[in-house]
């Protein structure tokens, strides 16, 4: 099968990724995926107002996504929609597992994600670089929680679905993962398809989150070399 760009059906498409890339966020991040570029803001934690939305035994994590109105050719609308509230809401199912909420009793933790530039994947780029927005802010994980969709398009299982590529597939899954805990936290599919067939879809996409955290880690590390010098 020849894909767009060349891609082997297992290849990821170009990925860069930096951390502390906002001055006034406790911590940012931008992740790029070919033509999808995410950004992601932390603030917090910080005491939540009004008091009674606390909770006193843990803290609250908000998630906003958002795509900019330049980010597709076709100019999305600004505001809320409901796609970008769903993508909201599995983002912050994505990331709750990782975070020692309850090590912040009457706290908030507020995550903010940009897309910048849509090709497919928006919602991987971002929790892509909300995670590793989370570490920069220094907000106690268990983890780094990464982020990607595999799919089928005819016989062919491939890795890291763009633009024309979800069109054709029978199946679009996108995962999100815990490496080191083996561990999933979202697990969506829009299509159709026999158990085995799932099964490999899946088993690809690890293979995908489990090189996307090693991108994740190195970004990670050069921030911190370069704090250090």
């Amino acid at each position: 099968m020849e894909r767009m760009n060349n891609r082997k059906p297992d290849e990821l498409r170009p990925v860069t990724m930096k951390v502390g890339i906002l001055g006034r966020a406790d911590g940012s991040a931008m992740v790029r995926l070919g033509n999808t570029v995410a950004i992601a803001a932390v603030y917090g934690p910080r005491e939540l107002h009004p008091k009674h939305l606390q909770d006193n035994t843990k803290a609250i994590l908000q998630c906003n996504y958002a795509m900019a109105p330049f980010s597709t050719i076709e100019r999305a609308r600004p505001g809320p929609s409901r796609r970008s509230i769903e993508i909201s809401k599995v983002t912050r199912e994505a990331l709750e597992p990782a975070l020692f909420l309850e090590e912040f009793p009457r706290a908030v933790i507020d995550v903010y994600i940009i897309v910048t530039q849509a090709n497919a994947g928006t919602r991987t780029a971002g929790i892509n670089a909300a995670s590793l927005a989370l570490a920069d802010a220094g907000v106690s994980m268990r983890g780094l929680v990464t982020a990607v969709a595999a799919g089928k398009i005819g016989d062919e299982f491939v890795l890291d679905l763009e633009g024309e590529e979800e069109e054709q597939s029978s199946c679009d899954l996108p995962i999100a993962y815990m490496p080191n805990e083996k561990k999933f936290t979202l697990l969506q599919m829009d299509g159709d398809l026999p158990k085995e067939d799932v099964e490999k879809v899946i088993k690809l996409a690890v293979k995908g989150c489990e090189i996307l955290y090693e991108k994740q880690r190195a970004a990670l590390r050069e921030k911190w070399i370069k704090e250090e010098i």
